[in-house]
């Protein structure tokens, strides 16, 4: 009887045995692969990176243009000062147009053309040069200008009173001027005959307006 005990139990521990090593013993795959503690924050990141939106690189900001040489004459304070209300100002330019200016008044002066003469001078200087173009006319006379060349062109005082920006310029130029009668004859001038002039006149303009255009406000010869 012990013996036929010993034996069941032998069989019993046997079958234990195999359906331990049957449970055990099977292989999944997944051998070798511990726990990852980073696993989890991985894929956290992961899908931050997901989320993340990429924003397209900024373009440098364009370089502002270096201001005009106003120089360091006399006018040169008055021209920055201007400047700094009217970025857009240049003194070369506006002497550039001042040149044409002056070439357009002197031909329409001699030709007693006032509508030409009435878009480029402020209103007191129109008076002025349309009363000497009635009076030459009145008297009969004719006034021939040509206008050889122009020597210089130069900035002499600039200045911003309120809105309103002023230049003064200094032409010089020559000129042969012949003043002829209702006959045709000379009565000043001589023909041929080149003299050095000089204009000196201010130019204006209002800061403000959308208007580019300056008008001759004042003339005067030289002291």
């Amino acid at each position: 009887m012990q013996f036929l005990d010993i034996i069941l139990i032998a069989a019993v521990a046997a079958f234990l045995i195999f359906r331990l090593r049957s449970v055990l013993g099977r292989r999944d795959g997944h051998e070798g692969q511990g726990y990852d503690p980073f696993q989890q924050r991985r894929g956290g990141e992961e899908k931050n990176e997901e989320k993340v939106v990429h924003l397209p690189d900024r373009e440098p900001e364009p370089a502002q243009p270096a201001p005009p040489d106003f120089g360091s004459g006399q006018a040169a304070e008055g021209m920055k000062a201007i400047f700094n209300i009217d970025p857009s100002f240049d003194p070369n330019e506006f002497l550039g147009g001042a040149r044409q200016a002056f070439e357009i008044i002197v031909a329409a002066f001699a030709e007693g053309d006032k509508q030409a003469l009435r878009p480029l001078l402020a209103n007191d200087v129109y008076e002025d040069f349309a009363g000497a173009i009635d009076a030459r006319e009145a008297e009969e006379q004719s006034l021939e200008t040509t206008l050889v060349g122009i020597d210089s062109v130069d900035i002499i005082e600039a200045e911003m009173q309120g809105k309103t920006a002023f230049i003064t310029v200094k032409f010089v130029s020559q000129q042969i001027n012949l003043t002829r009668d209702s006959e045709g004859r000379i009565v000043d001038g001589a023909p041929g005959e080149t003299v050095t002039v000089t204009d000196i006149w201010t130019f204006a303009r209002n800061t403000r307006s959308r208007d580019p255009n300056w008008s001759l406000v004042a003339t005067r010869s030289q002291n």
